[in-house]
């Protein structure tokens, strides 16, 4: 009696047994990003700051090495955020705008999702590791190393296939920004055209300062 007590226990924490088996998970998440080439995926994403109206939006997402992403949102219609791997671009259509930004001056909330192709390595960015069972699924919070990082905590949901369903980042600023990913596909053929930015008729380009969050 006392030993099946245990074993209830135990079962209920699955998690708690061994750090082993979600370093074998983060592992399998590296291996399944960092072999793809390419990644398409369907995307819901809301942003929350402090001051300012919850804001939801969705699209689809397009990712190829080395650091390239497109968001083409459908809601709001015509929205583009776009990273050719040097420069970042944000069309607007309500006004007609591009700010256009260096990545590696931007803090935009966005822009760390390019480790998911190619660089996702949990252990050189990240020093603590959380994580508790959810369903089938294991949701992992993590924080980063360095304090430049422009988030302060990633919390992410992993399927068995070890797909990441689920993001939350939460900025320096404390503003959040989550993502729910679906019908994601492994190394489509993706044209480098759709990376590189061309400014519509008539749009207004400028240079922006980053102020963190999502424009």
């Amino acid at each position: 009696m006392k030993r099946l007590r245990v074993l209830l226990c135990l079962a209920s924490v699955p998690w708690l047994l061994a750090g082993q088996d979600l370093s074998s998970v983060l592992k399998a998440v590296e291996a399944r990003y960092n072999r793809a080439q390419t990644i398409q995926v369907l995307f819901e994403q809301t942003f929350t700051a402090q001051g300012r109206p919850q804001r939801r939006e969705s699209g689809e997402l397009f990712l190829r090495k080395p650091g390239r992403m497109r968001w083409e949102y459908s809601a709001p219609p015509g929205k583009l955020f776009v990273s050719d791997g040097k420069q970042i671009y944000l069309y607007s259509p309500a006004n007609n705008r591009v700010e256009r930004m260096r990545v590696k001056e931007s803090d935009d909330l966005r822009a760390p999702l390019g480790f998911l192709l190619g660089r996702l390595d949990f252990w050189r960015d990240f020093q603590r590791f959380l994580s508790q069972p959810e369903g089938e699924d294991l949701r992992i919070t993590a924080q980063p190393k360095s304090d430049r990082a422009p988030y302060q905590e990633v919390e992410f949901v992993v399927t068995p296939a070890r797909q990441i369903r689920f993001l939350r980042i939460r900025g320096q600023d404390h503003s959040v920004m989550e993502f729910r990913f679906s019908n994601e596909r492994i190394n489509p053929a993706l044209p480098e055209t759709l990376f590189r930015f061309v400014p519509p008729p008539g749009a207004e380009v400028v240079d922006a300062i980053s102020e963190g969050g999502a424009p």
